[in-house]
């Protein structure tokens, strides 16, 4: 391959979507384990269901309250330094789970587990905005979120096949390596300024189009503006409403596929990645659709609120339809179907916060996923209660969830997903790439 010249654009650029798509898959596998693990973790250690709720939600609950402090570090110090330390956090408390002795140690690991993980996205997020052109972020976050989602999907095959030779103890010790390892590599390869790397050109730096100004020193973060602002308000409210159904999916499903089901782990493993098999093919599908309806529509507002309005109200539609099948790989592909239609609200919502945010973009995602993530440890908590008051009636769980997803659908009709809040110009309403 010939080599980059002065006027061909090196691809440096690239690699940032490599170590996110990586970290992204790290991040899932380290969340999504515990599920798979839930049935002996209760057996070892005598929790009941309303107990191993709280373990669920309390990851989630830390999860959402520092996504707003590490979305502002990285704003402030810039993303290198705050991804490697979040990441070997959450590394270490991952194996950390595997040595709790009761329910109180495993709640302080699972909410210092969540609290490390708060920095993942948000910083994910504004390196997008400080490495890639405009044109190219939503489309980023289409594969990230694609790799995430599938990371997570495939986990319970991987937590089944690693537990055939290690116990759930080892293998979250197992897990918690992985990140360490990433952290290393990212740390010794990454400059939080393009052109502070050796691997990038005149040329590759000119495609960015003065991203740069996204980079660090931003911590004067306009939370007045955030707050007097309509879309933030319900960026903030649709992410709640998705999640809140979401996180079924990564908790209580392999729960529900025992218990309603009657489904052992070896089944349930396959079945209960379906939904993330599917919201990562949403991801992608939508990053791409994106572009095209902008296009079709001449409207980059258009072209976010349509596939997100409709994938919420879909989501509703599989999750009650699923209820009335009685054949459970059939009601679990219409699972699949709802985290399919679910995720199509994701490149639309993370890509608000990239223009929205603009050079505040790591404190808006960081806020949007702590609403999100609010909406799951809600969600997790609800689950149990329901189960506890209707005789384990998991089919009220599913038409609350609906519900929900449609207050959420209902938030995108009065988004606006492209106008910047700090008063910069914005953005031209369609792409040609």
């Amino acid at each position: 391959m010939t080599p980059p010249t002065a006027t061909q654009p090196t691809r440096a650029r690239h690699w940032v979507i490599v170590f996110a798509v990586t970290l992204a898959i790290i991040t899932y596998v380290d969340r999504v384990c515990i599920s798979q693990s839930a049935n002996d973790i209760q057996r070892d250690l005598g929790f009941t269901k309303e107990q191993m709720s709280w373990v669920f939600s309390v990851f989630t609950l830390a999860y959402a309250i520092f996504e707003i402090p590490a979305g502002w570090l990285g704003d402030r110090r810039g993303p290198r330094g705050v991804l490697m330390r979040v990441v070997v956090m959450w590394s270490f408390f991952t194996a950390a789970t595997g040595w709790a002795w009761n329910l109180a140690s495993m709640i302080v690991c699972r909410f210092l587990f969540g609290a490390g993980e708060a920095g993942c996205f948000p910083n994910l997020t504004k390196i997008f905005t400080i490495w890639l052109p405009w044109n190219e972020r939503v489309r980023a976050q289409g594969i990230m979120w694609l790799s995430a989602r599938w990371g997570g999907a495939f986990t319970p095959l991987l937590v089944f096949w690693v537990m055939t030779f290690l116990n759930w103890r080892q293998a979250f010790l197992l897990f918690g390596t992985l990140g360490v390892v990433w952290a290393v590599v990212f740390y010794f390869w990454f400059r939080d300024r393009p052109r502070d790397h050796r691997s990038v050109n005149a040329a590759e730096l000119a495609l960015l189009d003065g991203a740069e100004v996204n980079a660090v020193g931003h911590g004067d973060v306009p939370w007045k503006r955030f707050l007097h602002s309509r879309s933030v308000w319900l960026l903030w409210l649709q992410y709640f409403c998705m999640c809140y159904g979401w996180y079924f999916y990564i908790t209580w499903l392999p729960t529900y596929l025992k218990e309603a089901r009657g489904l052992q782990l070896a089944n349930s493993a396959f079945l209960s990645g379906l939904p993330l098999f599917f919201g990562g093919l949403a991801c992608l599908f939508v990053g791409v659709l994106i572009h095209r309806l902008a296009r079709w529509t001449g409207s980059v507002r258009h072209a976010r609120r349509i596939p997100a309005l409709l994938g919420l109200v879909v989501a509703a539609a599989m999750l009650v339809l699923s209820t009335h099948i009685q054949n459970a790989t059939l009601a679990m592909i219409a699972i699949g179907l709802a985290g399919f239609a679910n995720d199509c609200a994701m490149p639309s919502g993370w890509g608000a916060c990239m223009d929205v945010g603009g050079k505040y973009a790591g404190s808006l995602s960081g806020s949007m996923n702590m609403m999100g993530n609010l909406g799951g440890a809600v969600g997790s908590l609800v689950v149990a209660q329901i189960l506890k008051f209707t005789d384990n009636n998991w089919t009220v769980c599913f038409w609350v969830a609906a519900g929900i997803y449609l207050i959420g659908a209902a938030c995108w009709l009065f988004i606006d997903p492209v106008t910047p809040l700090d008063g910069s110009q914005e953005r031209p309403q369609f792409s040609t790439c």
